[in-house]
């Protein structure tokens, strides 16, 4: 990986400090890198109607759509200083796999950092496939 998971983590907890969670107050901030070494960032975003929120990791995948980064998803940081592993949902773990089945999914923990495989996280992912 051109960008270490422990910068890619330190991103995202950066993320996190923009983070929109009036209601929840769970600031969550993710950062996605891609294999070109380029990196993009999210926060999560609340809606008073949760339904509407947007997730951090959603949020920094929808960034790298943007920029038309459609495929080379290799790893996802995610970050928020409310807990010490923050696990995606069940829909960022959808996401993260629509895009990539081998990303490592990279959160922080007290004695440093875990990672895991997206596969591991989703086993049986809806996909084109």
């Amino acid at each position: 990986m051109p960008v270490s998971p422990e910068h890619l983590l330190k991103l995202a907890c950066e993320a996190a400090e923009n983070a929109y969670a009036p209601y929840s107050g769970f600031k969550v901030g993710a950062s996605v890198l891609y294999k070109d070494g380029s990196v993009y960032s999210g926060c999560n975003v609340e809606n008073a109607s949760y339904g509407l929120s947007l997730c951090a990791e959603r949020s920094a995948i929808s960034s790298a759509i943007k920029h038309g980064k459609h495929t080379g998803l290799l790893a996802i940081a995610i970050c928020s200083q409310n807990a010490g592993l923050c696990f995606p949902c069940g829909a960022c773990r959808q996401w993260i796999t629509e895009f990539s089945k081998d990303a490592k999914i990279i959160v922080r923990h007290k004695s440093g950092l875990k990672e895991y495989s997206a596969q591991e996280l989703l086993p049986h992912s809806f996909s084109l496939d």
